[in-house]
């Protein structure tokens, strides 16, 4: 792994960037992950589309992190112009990466033969990424997978593509688009990749633990890491990746006023983004997320996931950190 990773001018802050994941990786989260050592953070997918623009889902999802830097937004499509377009009123509001999904395996996307389906499509592909360039000014990055099925593993084609086209950096999740996030992730097409390219790649898929991070570097001798799942519930695992790498052992676990006091700043940027009715709703995907790796956490999950206010959410995590005994709570 680089000692730095840049993007077009942008030098990241560390190797770990959070990946875009919709329904995810809201303004709050993401908001949370840098504080915790997030070297880049990217917008939830966002349709090219921008007719669609209009409603209460699309503009959260493009709601800037402007007090951060690089600020990322990601989009998807599969109409070259469409996608011009879209990209250069990303910029216009305030984008200074523009990042294009072929990663994503949801059916409604690939429907629509966008995300992970343009992976069948090499022209398509260039025709894509050629005229997303060629819109803006700011550096385009791409997530890919490694092809569309075991036998189909064309992202080294797809890789070497986007180097020809301008992308100045390249994500890619360990499985192919058939595979969705079953089984486990497979880093020999992410080597060979890297091995194709001379722009920066940042593998992504099952990162979990420092170790986990340091043998995904390892097997595919990438430039940074992309974290997805591995942070929900867990935001901090970006100052343990910065630590482990820098120091070779673990920072100490943190303490339960810790945990208590990162998931009651998250909960109150939720409410203060969605407003409390839809902020309760989302927080309860986040809290389940949080309980996973807790100790003793069943019957407050069961409890803080039923409640239909905010401030009843709020009092049970405050109630369940009071009666917790001993200082480490996060589960092994």
């Amino acid at each position: 792994m680089a000692t730095e990773l840049k993007i077009g001018n942008f030098t990241l802050k560390s190797p770990f960037t959070l990946a875009p994941m919709a329904g995810v990786s809201d303004a709050p989260f993401r908001k949370l992950c840098r504080r915790f050592g997030a070297g880049m953070t990217t917008s939830e997918m966002t349709t090219a589309d921008i007719s669609l623009w209009k409603t209460a889902k699309s503009r959260r999802r493009l709601d800037l992190d402007m007090d951060a830097e690089p600020r990322a937004v990601q989009i998807a499509g599969s109409d070259p112009q469409q996608m011009a377009t879209a990209a250069a009123l990303c910029v216009d509001r305030g984008a200074q990466i523009i990042d294009i999904n072929m990663g994503c395996p949801a059916k409604k996307v690939c429907r629509k033969a966008a995300g992970s389906a343009l992976l069948r499509d090499p022209d398509l592909v260039r025709n894509i990424l050629d005229s997303v360039v060629a819109a803006v000014s700011v550096p385009i990055t791409l997530k890919i997978r490694t092809g569309w099925d075991k036998d189909h593993r064309n992202g080294p084609e797809i890789a070497q593509i986007a180097e020809q086209a301008g992308i100045q950096a390249l994500a890619v999740h360990g499985r192919t688009r058939a595979c969705r996030y079953s089984g486990e992730a497979e880093f020999d097409t992410v080597a060979q990749i890297k091995r194709e390219v001379s722009i920066p790649v940042l593998a992504n898929g099952d990162i979990t633990t420092p170790e986990k991070s340091r043998e995904v570097l390892r097997l595919s001798s990438v430039d940074g890491l992309m974290i997805g799942r591995g942070a929900q519930g867990r935001p901090w695992l970006f100052s343990d990746l910065v630590f482990f790498h820098a120091n070779g052992t673990h920072v100490a676990p943190l303490d339960k006023d810790k945990v208590r006091d990162i998931m009651l700043d998250h909960l109150s940027d939720l409410y203060q983004f969605y407003g409390d009715t839809t902020g309760v709703r989302v927080a309860r995907k986040h809290l389940t997320w949080y309980c996973a790796g807790i100790k003793n956490a069943k019957e407050f999950r069961s409890q803080v996931v039923r409640v239909d206010s905010a401030s009843e959410q709020i009092r049970l995590t405050q109630q369940f950190f009071g009666k917790a005994t001993g200082d480490n709570i996060l589960a092994a």
